[in-house]
């Protein structure tokens, strides 16, 4: 190679280099730099989360996610999604929430068997910090209860000790506990 080629070869890997990613990508570019329209478009494409099941439980699988970032004082929709209901007189759905969360409308629901069944409760938070949204599921005289987490800002629960701190003969620090 001479030193024209050289140069040539250098000018089109600096053209290469300077073109924008998408441009140079195979398929549409505006298609992947578009931002959703709305704001909560964004939240109902998030993944569900799964709540763990354990043994002797109703059978129901309960899926869950926040369309919204919990606030004081605002309502937050939670979107329940329920499967595996397998018990032809269905199964029934009863909510609660924690000191410091409000639930609001209905609090029981009944699925029907064999099909998928969405649902959308409201919460509002009436102070920051961590309060769950229990969900109560009977199906065929098995229950499950399983707590959906609603954590409002940053602020994290404090445990409170009941107890003293003690030591013991060979230094270790232990917290005596009341009977109740």
């Amino acid at each position: 190679m001479n030193i024209r080629s050289n140069s040539m070869m250098a000018i089109a890997c600096l053209a290469l280099a300077t073109l924008p990613a998408p441009a140079a990508a195979d398929g549409d570019p505006a298609a992947r730099s578009a931002k959703p329209k709305h704001a909560g478009a964004q939240h109902r494409s998030a993944p569900m989360t799964t709540a763990p099941q354990k043994p002797g439980s109703s059978g129901v699988r309960l899926q869950y996610r926040l369309d919204a970032t919990p606030q004081v004082g605002r309502a937050t929709p939670v979107v329940l999604q329920f499967d595996d209901v397998t018990e032809a007189e269905g199964a029934t759905v009863r909510l609660s929430a924690d000191r410091g969360l409000t639930l609001q409308g209905t609090s029981t629901l009944t699925l029907p068997p064999g099909k998928r069944t969405t649902a959308t409760v409201v919460v509002v938070s009436e102070a920051e910090g961590l309060a769950y949204l229990n969900v109560f599921i009977t199906q065929g005289g098995a229950s499950s209860a399983i707590s959906v987490p609603i954590q409002t800002g940053t602020a994290t629960p404090a445990q409170k000790s009941t107890g003293e701190m003690k030591r013991t003969p060979g230094g270790d620090g232990i917290i005596t506990m009341p009977v109740k």
